[in-house]
């Protein structure tokens, strides 16, 4: 080694840190930036219309409820004299609901003969009413023709 070389330049530079922070510092602000704008509807906002806002509500559909009589139904002699007391309604459009009055002792017939037919054990069962709902509303739609009844709404179901 000579005495004129100077161990000082000889070390590596050290890279500047200076272009990785300015990135950094650029890309948190677009980041934020194009949060903000997201977020307060700049862009990528739905066009609401000040007319809908001040509409309003929509008249509610034409249908009408039919009572259904309140039925006590036997469970079987395995319920260990057990009763299962079940009330409910018809939703119909208002047009059908003299037709499915009309109806009603046979509506009464096809709902007691498929509840008396339900083992205790799954009218027990927390998650039955909605599989029992589903099949007394096809039976009552069978009965009463396709169209006239929307829905049967469970008023009462209590085994006792």
């Amino acid at each position: 080694m000579s005495d004129t070389e100077d161990p000082a330049a000889e070390a590596p530079r050290k890279k500047s840190k200076k272009p990785f922070i300015s990135g950094l510092a650029l890309m948190v602000a677009l980041g934020g930036g194009g949060f903000y704008a997201v977020y307060s509807g700049m862009i990528l906002a739905a066009k609401h219309d000040e007319a809908k806002t001040d509409a309003t509500p929509d008249a509610l559909p034409d249908i009408a409820f039919v009572a259904i009589q309140p039925m006590v139904v036997s469970l079987g002699p395995q319920a260990g004299g057990r009763f299962l007391h079940f009330t409910s309604q018809l939703e119909v459009n208002k047009t059908y609901a003299p037709d499915v009055t009309l109806l009603l002792p046979r509506i009464l017939d096809v709902m007691n003969g498929y509840l008396r037919a339900v083992d205790l054990r799954e009218l027990e069962d927390p998650t039955a009413l909605v599989r029992l709902r589903a099949q007394m509303l096809r039976r009552v739609q069978i009965v009463t023709g396709d169209g006239r009844v929307r829905d049967l709404l469970i008023t009462e179901f209590v085994i006792n």
